[in-house]
């Protein structure tokens, strides 16, 4: 199989399990085998297509011109490939999880809810593959519309609103600041391909107000990105199932959001332009405040998923910030920050819904002592959190070390200052988490005499006589335990091959 016929079959694979999963309706498991099928699928074909762009090879595919110079076309380098392999491969440890899950908690509407992960799924790899800015628009607006079903999965009222935030504000900013800077682009350059080096070099005086104001529609455009103050409607998305909150923070939304500003910064800007003109200093400040602002609300936060959406929306401001950086080590720091936050962060979602399923627990409070009668979930937890806090030996700690670098370049030591911090504050409401649940004792009952952190068919008294004992497992079903494993897992592997990864993504921070 070539690579060019690999990119639209990667596209086409999970349209495929679109239309499997609507004829075996009535069949779960034929319809949840079609699923995982068609991920295998998807998976091998951007595996292909990864190992192509490896040799140095740009494999391209036009599909048609919808107006002159702006056709529906895909054309992948390194940091595309790389995305599209993540967003395949951790599908199907998700679809894995939500069979588990949707299973274990009888969730309604299971097939319309495999089904628009398809649709999704396609679109992500879509914006991956996008050689233009056009297809890059509308694969992000397919991404949209599809995942809207997906956070309104409930159907009750609180899921309507915040599918309304969700829906309002992404479509808004898309709409209202992306769009016209597509258009403007366009106008600018007489192109809107990406090319190494930027399309706007050249093109726009270095002392234009042009420059940052076209960086700022774009910033705040691709409002997947979640900079502070287009946010909100991630921490509203939190209403929808976890198997759809871990895919919305880790595979397919908001590192669509990130992508597609990291690759607009480094192939519609050029990193050259941006760092002589100094347009991106005042966006880097905003993700800078972004990632403290962020990580301060979190720590407030009570309920786990609440705590983990603030805690992405800081996580993802670090692509941000390294793109604005507009140095190498910026870029490769944000660009191995999608790869590396995505496992951490997919990890803790995974295993907040393990905890619902298994001990139907919420709140951070209620906690106490549960991580000796869930180890497995609570293990897993705390290499995720480890790994989103920067610490060795997991893989989230080289972005952090090589954005640091970034700013040293740049001459920007006080986001070292910013970058420390951070990971302190996430040392205070992420590790704080397992420690609770493994070293804390559940003494203090309920009103009705149970043991806080203990499921409901633990009689009162039952938890002190067992001294919650290791061996006294009671974890969620296993479907819902071996993902989040398997995630922290691979976020281990990826600190001892990142020399390999960052050898791979080091082309995009070359000109043309």
């Amino acid at each position: 199989m070539t690579a060019d016929l690999a990119i639209l079959l990667a596209m086409g694979a999970p349209l495929v399990g679109f239309l499997g999963v609507y004829l075996f309706d009535k069949s779960p498991n034929l319809r949840e085998a079609a699923t995982l099928v068609s991920g295998g699928a998807a998976l091998v074909c951007t595996l292909i297509v990864f190992q192509s762009v490896g040799t140095g090879a740009r494999p391209e595919v036009e599909i048609f011109d919808v107006v002159a110079g702006l056709p529906i076309a895909f054309r992948v380098e390194p940091l595309g490939a790389m995305f599209a392999v993540l967003a395949a491969g951790l599908w199907i440890v998700n679809s894995l999880y939500s069979i588990g899950y949707m299973r274990g908690h009888n969730e309604p509407h299971q097939t319309r809810f495999y089904m628009c992960f398809t649709i999704a799924i396609a679109s992500a790899i879509g914006v991956a593959y996008s050689a233009n800015l056009f297809t890059l628009f509308v694969f992000y607006e397919v991404l949209t519309l599809s995942t809207f079903p997906l956070v309104t999965h409930k159907g009750d009222e609180t899921a309507r609103n915040g599918g309304r935030v969700y829906l309002g504000i992404l479509m808004g900013t898309s709409i209202g600041l992306l769009l016209p800077a597509v258009v403007w682009t366009f106008a600018i350059a007489g192109d809107a391909d990406f090319t190494p080096g930027g399309i706007l070099a050249g093109k726009v005086d270095e002392a234009s107000y042009i420059l940052p104001v076209l960086l700022g529609l774009y910033a705040f455009g691709i409002g997947k990105a979640a900079l502070m103050p287009i946010h909100p409607w991630l921490p509203n998305a939190m209403v929808a199932p976890t198997p759809v909150s871990a895919f919305l923070h880790a595979v397919a939304v908001v590192k669509a959001g990130v992508f597609s500003l990291l690759k607009v910064v480094v192939y519609v800007f050029g990193v050259d332009l941006l760092a002589s003109s100094g347009a991106g200093t005042g966006y880097m400040w905003i993700a800078g405040l972004s990632i403290l602002l962020a990580s301060a609300i979190a720590m407030n936060k009570d309920n786990l998923k609440a705590r983990l959406a603030y805690s992405t929306v800081s996580q993802l401001s670090y692509v941000t910030l390294g793109a604005m950086l507009a140095t190498s080590m910026g870029v490769m720091g944000g660009a191995m920050q999608i790869a590396m936050h995505a496992l951490g962060k997919m990890t803790l979602f995974m295993c907040a819904g393990a905890i619902y399923v298994g001990a139907h627990k919420t709140l951070v409070s209620e906690l106490r002592g549960l991580g000796r009668v869930m180890p497995f979930t609570f293990g897993a937890f705390f290499v995720g959190a480890m790994s989103i806090v920067g610490l060795p030996p997991l893989g989230g700690s080289w972005p952090k070390f090589l954005l640091m670098i970034g700013a040293a370049d740049a001459g920007q030591l006080a986001i070292i200052g910013v970058l420390i911090l951070s990971s302190l504050m996430n040392v205070a409401y992420l590790l704080s988490i397992p420690i609770m649940a493994f070293y804390l004792s559940p003494d203090e009952t309920t009103d009705d005499g149970r043991a806080k952190g203990l499921d409901d068919d633990i009689a009162p008294g039952e938890a002190s006589r067992l001294g919650i004992k290791w061996g006294a497992l009671k974890e969620a079903p296993i479907l819902t335990v071996i993902p989040p494993m398997l995630t922290a897992t691979g976020a281990l592997i990826l600190f001892f091959f990142a020399n390999g990864l960052y050898d791979y993504l080091l082309p995009i921070t070359e000109a043309g």
